[in-house]
């Protein structure tokens, strides 16, 4: 074959295991074996051919979890064409913002968006297209969207494009230190080493394997920790639109999941449902969490229900798999994000790029396949982050002796909610609009139900009479809500060093109760 992108991987499976189901449609959903797989994304291939998709335009997908977006991923690949996700939690600017950032020309949205696909393209006109995919609810009606009537009108022949490892294949927008998202470019090969990686965690995984993605699957963690690892090796992949603790336990128990992924957040409200002791759970080996750190309580918790449990850490720009902390050092190291996976290297180094000795602290720098390539079209962010043949993650972190690192401190100063990444900056920029703000600080504190939340502490203007709350809810109103403080504190002055810099470390623990950016 020409084509040895991602894509590719659906014609392999028809070919080799075609009987075999791929995706089962929520809990008790339509099946979608790898034989209708390739044949639909063939179909759907061919159907973005007539409209005028053409290799290296991007595609973005503003959608719901559904085995239809994974079509579009796949059907995508195969043209050579670039998926854009994009977060439907978004403001509709910020997501005008990708759409018109990222260039792209198409765009499938559910019919659930269509005032906020309507808001975000108002003024867009690259976009040629659009078609809307219908909610679950409506595909086990009378169905809903134009979708089928779209893929349809492709061929279900396979026609193959010449597609290589080192083709971007995915614009996963990432938060800004700068205020404004960029574009990851990964890549083909960044997917198949980030597939390859996934087999280290725990036992590994197989074709009788069968997982649940419940997490957003515009974010890398749902894509790239089971998602796509599952569909390279033949397994199955059980897709549920929304998260409920209940209804991932129903997944679990009628199908017989085996391994599962979700972010902290999502596993404490697993461990803590009522019904979860009336369950069986005795097909399900092994628990990934990512994203941020688990609370131990919660590793314990799962654990007694016969669960490995295991941590992994990774990037947007890792695709993600970066390291694992494996299930028989999960509670001994405790705290620490394990050791890289197969394909990657990892350095702890100084600001003069200068390796640390062990044990001590600096800026984590990591290499592998699965690393991305660059920002979209930003030439010196990506010269920044990419020095010397390393990623310079921005995290603090140091390694001891084992090869165990652990990250102390975050240099963006990243708060991690419910597994959606907040850049401070981002939401400072849009609180310093409001004429009562003189000063702000957003920072993260720890949070037991979303291991962290978001926090704004604002010296106001002289004779400012805006309240907390009301500051909070127009914050809100500008920008998406994962981001919007959920308290606003007054204060009369941010604590800051001689030379001015702002000391958000001191006001984490003042606030906060830690001067930690990352706690357990």
């Amino acid at each position: 074959m020409t084509d040895s992108g991602y894509g590719s991987w659906a014609t392999r499976q028809a070919l080799r295991n075609g009987a075999r189901i791929a995706f089962i449609d929520g809990v008790g959903g339509a099946t979608t074996t790898y034989a209708q797989f390739e044949a639909r994304t063939n179909q759907l291939a061919a159907a973005l051919t007539l409209r005028g998709v053409q290799r290296g335009d991007r595609v973005a997908l503003l959608l719901l979890n559904s085995p239809q977006m994974m079509e579009i991923y796949f059907a995508v690949a195969k043209l050579g064409a670039i998926a854009v996700p994009v977060n439907f939690r978004l403001h509709p600017s910020e997501v005008a913002y990708v759409l018109e950032d990222s260039g792209a020309s198409f765009l499938f949205h559910s019919t659930a968006f269509t005032e906020l696909a309507d808001a975000a393209t108002d003024q867009n006109t690259r976009i040629r297209g659009t078609v809307t995919v219908p909610t679950v609810r409506e595909r086990a009606g009378a169905g809903g969207g134009d979708y089928e009537a779209f893929l349809s009108g492709g061929s279900p022949d396979r026609v193959e494009n010449h597609v290589s490892h080192d083709d971007v294949c995915v614009l996963m927008y990432t938060s800004g230190t700068t205020g404004r998202p960029k574009g990851a470019m990964l890549t083909h090969g960044n997917f198949f080493h980030n597939a390859v990686n996934a087999m280290g965690f725990d036992s590994g995984i197989g074709r009788t394997d069968i997982t649940v993605s419940a997490a957003p699957l515009f974010h890398i963690g749902a894509l790239g920790v089971h998602t796509l690892p599952f569909l390279f090796v033949g397994g199955t992949v059980l897709i549920m639109e929304a998260f409920a603790p209940d209804l991932w336990l129903d997944a679990v128990e009628q199908h017989g999941v085996t391994k599962a992924f979700l972010v902290p957040a999502m596993w404490a409200a697993v461990a803590q449902s009522e019904s979860i002791s009336t369950r069986d759970l005795s097909t399900l080996r092994s628990a990934i969490s990512g994203g941020a750190p688990c609370p131990i309580t919660v590793i314990h918790a799962l654990r007694g229900y016969g669960m490995e449990f295991t941590e992994g850490f990774g990037m947007t720009e890792t695709s993600p798999n970066a390291a694992c902390l494996q299930p028989e050092d999960v509670v001994d190291h405790a705290g620490s994000i394990g050791r890289p996976v197969q394909f990657m290297d990892f350095r702890i180094l100084d600001e003069e790029g200068h390796e640390v000795p062990g044990g001590e602290v600096g800026e984590l720098c990591v290499r592998g396949p699965n690393v991305f390539v660059g920002y979209w079209g930003k030439p010196a962010e990506t010269a920044q982050a990419l020095r010397g043949g390393w990623f310079h993650t921005g995290d603090l972190a140091r390694v001891d002796d084992e090869g165990f690192y652990t990250l102390v401190d975050r240099k963006k100063d990243m708060v991690i909610t419910g597994g959606e990444n907040v850049y401070p900056i981002e939401v400072e920029q849009v609180m310093y609009q409001h004429p009562e703000v003189r000063e702000v600080a957003v920072i993260g504190v720890p949070d037991d139900k979303w291991g962290e939340r978001v926090m704004a502490v604002v010296v106001r203007t002289e004779g400012s009479t805006v309240d907390a709350e009301d500051l909070r809810l127009w914050t809100r109103s500008r920008i998406a809500h994962f981001k919007a403080p959920s308290e606003v504190r007054f204060s009369d002055e941010l604590p800051r060093t001689a030379t001015g810099k702002l000391l958000k470390r001191e006001l984490r623990k003042t606030v906060g109760g830690t001067d930690d950016a990352v706690s357990r």
